[in-house]
């Protein structure tokens, strides 16, 4: 199987991402659609992956890993209770987050093309032409979204502190920092196991709730969106040696 293509939405746009090169794809004001796609430096990948590992997991440390652990601090609770209460606040502050977002008018359209990647990645995970209308068939959701990815990371993380138990106020906030790494790296592998065996009902079944939050970060998408992600997608495509030039016969304007 092929490694993997993975991406995300930024503003009027769409960034898709293989092992090699990336590219991103906007539509601009007047209509047209801007792209540009870059080989990955291997050296620059590390740096900019640490700068945004750095900034996005300081964020969700404090609102995710040390604000629950602490409230929970405030309970007369031990032992395995005392870690399943911590998850729980956890992952109610994780959806209730996303439910704040996807009120927000505002984020409606990074939503969309949010969704509109991962109709695009399905498409061309399925073996389609990759094409706007042909996309548009598919769902929305995708297993190795990272919201699904988030949302283990918590939960496993309910099984790893089991062990820790209710541990002084000091190694508790350090407990939850030092094994984020080693929480994230075993969901990580789960959610590339689970995009590798979509057919295997039991297992998409084990994973449905973080099939589910998607629907809070994504909504439908049009066609004009869809292009965007597909020509950003095509350019990795192309990059990686995947897609051939005369492939573009594929691409049909929206």
């Amino acid at each position: 199987m092929a490694e993997a293509v993975g991406g995300q939405a930024v503003l009027e746009g769409v960034m898709m991402r293989g092992p090699r090169n990336w590219a991103v794809a906007v539509r601009k004001p007047d209509g047209d659609i801007a792209h540009v796609s870059r080989p990955i430096d291997p050296l620059m990948a590390r740096w900019a992956l640490f700068f945004a590992f750095a900034v996005a997991i300081g964020f969700a440390i404090m609102m995710f890993k040390v604000g629950p652990a602490l409230i929970t601090d405030t309970l007369p609770l031990n032992g395995f209770v005392f870690v399943l209460v911590e998850g729980l606040i956890r992952v109610s502050v994780f959806v209730g987050y996303l439910a704040v977002l996807s009120f927000i008018p505002s984020l409606r359209r990074v939503f969309q093309y949010h969704a509109a990647e991962h109709k695009a990645i399905n498409a061309y995970e399925a073996g389609e032409d990759l094409r706007p209308e042909i996309a548009q068939r598919y769902s929305l959701i995708h297993p190795r979204c990272g919201t699904a990815f988030l949302l283990w990371v918590m939960v496993i993380s309910v099984f790893v502190f089991a062990f820790l138990g209710r541990p002084p106020l000091l190694w508790l906030v350090v407990s939850r920092i030092l094994l984020l790494p080693v929480i994230a790296g075993i969901a990580y592998e789960l959610i590339r196991f689970a995009g590798k065996h979509t057919d295997n009902r039991v297992l998409m079944t084990l994973l449905a709730p973080g099939l589910w939050l998607q629907r809070l970060t994504t909504r439908e998408p049009s066609l004009d969106q869809l292009e965007v992600s597909i020509r950003a997608l095509r350019e990795v495509l192309e990059l990686e040696g995947r897609l051939q030039p005369a492939d573009r016969r594929v691409e049909v304007m929206a």
